[in-house]
């Protein structure tokens, strides 16, 4: 049974640092492009527990995983 996951849409900083949103409204309300956002999906567990720098930490690593682009979607 796969795992369910809940989504963020982060935004990447030409820094590596990452910003988190819950979704693209509230995003957009913040000042964000949301054609920059990359939507990335996040394991309950770590939803549902994390920390925000782990879930921060988390999606780093996923967007360095897919190559570093915005694959929002």
């Amino acid at each position: 049974m796969e795992e369910e996951q809940n989504i963020l849409f982060v935004r990447r900083e030409p820094d590596g640092a990452v910003t988190l949103y819950v979704d693209e409204d509230w995003a957009a309300e913040r000042g964000a492009n949301v054609s920059e956002l990359v939507r990335v999906p996040i394991p309950q567990e770590l939803y549902a527990s994390g920390t925000v720098q782990q879930l921060r930490e988390y999606a780093a690593t996923y967007i360095e995983s897919m190559g570093g682009t915005n694959l929002s979607s």
